[in-house]
């Protein structure tokens, strides 16, 4: 069986480690636990690892986060996976910094990100992980939260969320949903 697992961020070395891009950084961790080498190719960065008798595909689009669903949509067709194969990895703002939340459907909760994926894909019927970034700023500062760097407070519990994160992934793509859904929720 074969899965996509799609990191949401943006491109470019001024986005590297912000909040916005930690899907790129739970998909380097999983990438450098299975030595899986990213290679850049059509709408983004790919990496092939294998985990118990799986192939997972990892993808980091380079779209820019407001088109992520032109490379979402590209690479279910060129690998022909249904959207019951899809993770997507994505920054939360309404969950506390580190904080984990597996949903198998849902809105995009104001995220362009999603907002696009759901527009391509015309559904909202795909799993997510949401890593949360908390909520910690002044009013109207929104975007230069989401795109700023980790407090250093943060570094530790951000690092131990990530490593939980890239777990998280093998878990998804190795057993039944309900039981990963449970168990990445209640480890939280």
């Amino acid at each position: 069986m074969k899965f996509l697992v799609v990191g949401l961020g943006n491109p470019g070395e001024e986005y590297q480690h912000t909040r916005h891009n930690i899907g790129f950084d739970v998909l380097d961790e999983f990438a450098t636990r299975h030595n899986a080498a990213w290679a850049q190719e059509r709408h983004g960065w790919v990496a092939k690892a294998s985990a118990r008798g799986r192939t997972i595909i990892l993808l980091k689009p380079n779209t820019y986060m407001n088109l992520s669903g032109k490379a979402v949509s590209y690479w279910l067709q060129a690998e022909k996976l249904p959207l019951s194969q899809l993770l997507v990895l994505l920054d939360d703002l309404a969950l506390p910094s580190g904080k984990l939340r597996l949903r198998l459907n849902g809105s995009d909760g104001g995220h362009n990100g999603l907002k696009s994926i759901n527009e391509t894909l015309g559904t909202n019927n795909y799993a997510r992980l949401r890593f949360g970034i908390g909520s910690d700023f002044p009013k109207g500062r929104q975007s230069e939260f989401v795109l700023g760097k980790w407090y250093p407070e943060e570094q530790e519990t951000i690092k131990a969320a990530t490593t939980k994160a890239a777990d998280a992934v093998l878990l998804y793509t190795t057993q039944p949903q309900n039981i990963a859904m449970s168990r990445i929720n209640a480890a939280g």
